[in-house]
């Protein structure tokens, strides 16, 4: 029983991570339309900027994870006015294909500022393990769950409360008619884009005391795709429970399997639901006439 507890906490955590980077994918594609194939290389990015302010500018964690994310989200207005602004008219395939050079070059770019060897990101949390129902959950997984539970709070507060929220809730909905109502599209698209970075800033953080700082971690997009088509691709909702999914899958079949194929268990997963439930859990199937 301590061990299956110990193993829910550790899925849990991992699952946030993977559910935060999914979040971003699913909202850049309800609003621009686009899968961006760089969200990996922005989690990775987050990380080593995260260390940077950590461990070379010796601020503290809070201040950290405050400062990555309003860098970050700058970076994300950057990345959109580059890779989907200008080909925004030359059709889908076109700005997915930019998005990978954007990754390409995030992963190249970290080898020349960051060096080659892998950095050591200390916990997000110190001290003693938690002991919950004999389990010890660390001190960072209990952060990571927290911060990210208050992060999804706000999320909702801002898209149901705010001016702003409502604004990029209706351009994910349809652009053409948020136009007609007044609302500048290329700025909310903006803004979604900015939103999308700092989440994966976050993730990135989150990411770095489990491994270490390197461009491994912007193989978490593989992980973050299989949360997106499990929970429903396009569903804010379906992201959250199909990240933790993954997690806990994941968590649970590296024990009680085999680790050495720890990354598999995710497609595995992701292959079961396109067979059983193509559509993800949140996911409804749409008709189309021809």
């Amino acid at each position: 029983m301590n061990t299956v507890l110990q193993l829910v906490f550790s899925g849990i955590a991992m699952g946030f991570v993977y559910a935060l980077c999914a979040l971003g994918i699913v909202l850049i594609y309800t609003s621009a339309g686009v899968v961006n194939f760089a969200q990996g290389s922005l989690v990775m990015l987050g990380a080593y900027i995260g260390v940077t302010f950590l461990t070379k500018a010796g601020l503290p964690v809070i201040w950290s994870v405050i400062g990555c994310a309003i860098l970050m989200g700058f970076v994300g207005v950057v990345f959109e006015r580059i890779a989907y602004y200008p080909l925004r008219d030359q059709g889908t395939t076109i700005v997915i294909i930019s998005t990978i050079g954007v990754s390409v070059f995030l992963n190249d770019g970290v080898y020349v500022l960051w060096g080659r060897a892998p950095l050591f990101f200390p916990p997000l949390l110190g001290g003693p393990p938690l002991e919950l129902l004999g389990a010890r959950i660390p001190p960072q997984n209990i952060a990571i769950a927290a911060i990210t539970m208050a992060l999804l709070l706000f999320q909702t507060i801002f898209f149901k409360r705010t001016w702003l929220g409502r604004k990029m809730r209706a351009v994910a909905q349809d652009q053409d008619t948020a136009a007609l109502m007044g609302i500048k599209v290329p700025r909310m698209i903006d803004f979604t884009f900015a939103y999308s970075t700092i989440l994966a800033a976050i993730a990135g953080i989150f990411a770095a005391p489990l491994f270490f700082v390197s461009p491994a971690i912007a193989q978490i997009l593989s992980k973050a795709f299989a949360s997106t088509v499990v929970g429903g691709f396009g569903s804010i909702p379906g992201a959250i429970i199909g990240g933790l999914c993954v997690g806990l899958t994941e968590t649970f079949a590296a024990y009680y399997l085999s680790s050495a194929y720890r990354d598999a268990w995710a497609f595995l997963l992701l292959i079961l639901f396109l067979l059983v439930r193509p559509q993800g859990i949140f996911g409804e199937i749409v008709a189309e006439k021809v």
